[in-house]
């Protein structure tokens, strides 16, 4: 089977989501890939993981553009040391184990941030992380 229209329209609808959810796609890529396009877990996961490379990277030149700034800089690189550490470890791990695990710990994985983010308070209830310095305009 010919996978690159698919691939092309299954790209479009992970971009999106990816952008205007700050998922990489992921979450709509693995299921996706695997139940229409046959991949097993293992395939799916370590393709998705390839194409956010990729999403991120545009979606993070575009943000980094924006007139008022929207990358938390210092927050990235902390984040960037502990998650290159833990997705290397990780992808090692994944490929010892089978695709019916992989699955479910996606499955819960995927649950749990919807339950989350639909109990959590509004955004808009929280300060700020970066708080202003006193006596500086907003």
């Amino acid at each position: 089977m010919n996978i690159l229209l698919p691939g092309l329209f299954i790209g479009i609808a992970a971009g999106l989501l990816g952008a205007l959810c700050g998922v990489g796609g992921g979450i709509f890529m693995v299921p996706v890939f695997v139940t229409f396009l046959g991949l097993t877990q293992k395939q799916a996961i370590a393709t998705s993981l390839a194409v956010i490379i990729f999403t991120s990277l545009a979606a993070t030149i575009s943000n980094a553009r924006a007139p008022q700034p929207l990358i938390q800089w210092p927050l990235f690189a902390a984040c960037t040391v502990g998650s290159v550490v833990a997705s290397w470890l990780m992808a090692e791990k994944m490929k010892s184990m089978s695709d019916d695990t992989l699955t479910r710990i996606f499955a819960v994985v995927l649950i749990a941030a919807g339950v989350w983010m639909w109990i959590k308070p509004s955004p808009a209830a929280k300060p700020p992380l970066a708080a202003e310095e006193p006596g500086t305009p907003s």
